[in-house]
């Protein structure tokens, strides 16, 4: 298949890893657009991504959660980014770690210029905890979009992880976010995921 048919079935295809960073200094210039991922340690953040650009170690997956230290920054066509953010909660992280992710994390949300929308991940199984809460609190001033990923959708019942979205869609209410169910194991909701990123990308970040 060659890269541009590919592209053109996945848009998120050909993506391509560029940079890390492990605090602001060490950001990339803002270009284009910019697509950021993020999520608790234990969420699946790795497996959705590489599950997305249909590459099993784009994004790097470990058996033990918290192993995402830095910003990193994938580059697709057209000057457009995906960017995996370090996943955040893991208690066996020492404190001060995970004080220097959060401050990371926060700040790169709130002044990233090129920023222009959020995949929140969440467990279908314990969405919107705490944590997740305060992810959104520090983006979703800006205006800008929210996409959730309810992923592991495999571990429960069609109707029981239904119902998790349907609860979810209720909490939150009138916000700009929307949400769908995931699996990276059975590649369920990938393509819609895909389309709703692809939607982002198209957006010029803000002046």
């Amino acid at each position: 298949m060659t890269g541009s048919l590919r592209t053109r079935l996945n848009p998120l295809a050909n993506a391509r890893y560029v940079a890390s960073a492990h605090d602001l200094t060490q950001l990339p210039p803002p270009a284009g657009p910019e697509v950021a991922f993020a999520g608790r340690s234990n969420a699946g953040k790795s497996s959705a991504i590489n599950a997305l650009v249909g590459h099993n170690r784009l994004a790097f997956v470990s058996k033990t959660p918290g192993r995402t230290q830095l910003i990193n920054f994938f580059s697709l066509a057209g000057d457009r980014s995906l960017v995996d953010l370090p996943g955040y909660g893991f208690a066996k992280v020492p404190e001060r770690e995970r004080n220097r992710w959060d401050a990371l994390i926060g700040s790169y949300l709130m002044e990233r210029r090129s920023l222009t929308a959020l995949i929140a991940i969440m467990d279908v199984r314990h969405p919107m905890t705490p944590l997740d809460e305060q992810l959104l609190g520090w983006f979703l001033p800006s205006g800008r979009p929210v996409h959730i990923l309810l992923t592991k959708a495999d571990k429960l019942s069609r109707q029981q992880a239904g119902r998790q979205l349907a609860l979810l869609r209720q909490r939150l209410g009138n916000m700009r976010v929307t949400c769908q169910l995931f699996s990276s194991l059975k590649q369920s909701g990938v393509e819609e995921a895909r389309e709703v990123i692809a939607d982002f990308l198209e957006t010029e970040p803000a002046p």
